[in-house]
């Protein structure tokens, strides 16, 4: 039987190569985390291949694509009380895990971990890294690392509770770009976010773009704002999209499924409370 504290979840769907690469990196990690891949209804050879390559892997089928619920599918369905985000191109390094785990002991309040990402078989470091290494909100006394309000998926680590206490990922959103409403929801529970760069993560994309992402993370990113954000903001963002969208068509097309999908982002709208709404401000000032 697996008992350590810390389980993998693995949202995937028609990558079947990428996924089986992936699983192979995780199985070899000295921590043994338990993996749990969920799949969001692929139509290739997924589940076959993951019954007969990797018999004993615990597998949650979905029946349609949920896009990013498949991960709280997966935090429901592990009982660890901590959980770690791979995608099907992403993995930890060796020992990674284990210093999450200490981290997360140690700090009561820390819900969620950004890890550095080094990127492709060079390890590149991500843009990101730096961008959440200078975060303007600096430290705080009772949390490790550097407080952020963002972070990459498939490079985090989440404490179970406060994941669930915030919702998990928005349905609204989908995927791309689905992050930094999840960095406000935890945050706003009173849990703290932080980047520490001792905690290391791999990811390998696809050199090829994803169909429609572009759209998408403009899309979210509109959307959060109307979720979570000042009218005055919100609508800002929106008038600066309906200008950018007279000449981009990727702007345009994101200005549409937001508009499809405002009154849906009206009716869950929560404001942030004042002093989030600050840091959100502060990160805005920085990296406008």
């Amino acid at each position: 039987m697996n008992h350590s504290p810390i389980g993998i979840v693995i949202a995937t769907r028609n990558r079947s190569d990428s996924l089986a690469r992936t699983l192979r990196r995780l199985l070899d990690l000295p921590e043994r985390p338990e993996i749990l891949v969920v799949d969001n209804a692929s139509t290739d050879d997924t589940r076959a291949r993951l019954a007969c390559d990797f018999p004993r892997l615990r597998v949650l089928a979905l029946p349609f694509n949920r896009g990013s619920l498949a991960r709280t599918h997966g935090v429901r369905a592990l009982r660890t009380p901590y959980v770690a985000f791979s995608d099907d191109d992403s993995w930890w390094a060796p020992g990674a895990l284990e210093h999450a785990v200490k981290l997360m002991d140690t700090h009561p309040r820390l819900g969620l971990i950004s890890a550095r990402t080094l990127v492709g078989t060079a390890e590149e470091p991500d843009p990101l890294n730096d961008v959440l290494a200078a975060s303007p909100l600096g430290p705080a006394h009772d949390l490790p690392g550097t407080q952020v309000l963002g972070f990459l998926a498939c490079a985090s680590v989440v404490r179970r509770e406060a994941y669930l206490d915030a919702g998990g990922f928005h349905p609204l959103l989908f995927f791309g770009g689905e992050e930094t409403l999840l960095a406000y929801d935890i945050a706003a529970r009173g849990w703290g976010v932080t980047h520490c760069p001792d905690v290391v993560a791999h990811h390998h994309p696809d050199p090829a773009p994803r169909t429609g992402r572009p759209v998408r993370v403009l899309r979210n990113e509109l959307l959060t704002a109307w979720l979570r954000r000042p009218l005055s903001h919100a609508l800002a963002r929106t008038c600066g999209l309906a200008a950018d969208a007279r000449h981009d068509p990727t702007a345009r097309q994101a200005l549409r499924e937001s508009l499809t999908l405002l009154p849906a982002a009206l009716r869950a709208r929560r404001p942030l409370p004042p002093h989030l709404e600050r840091a959100a401000r502060t990160l805005d000032g920085a990296h406008p």
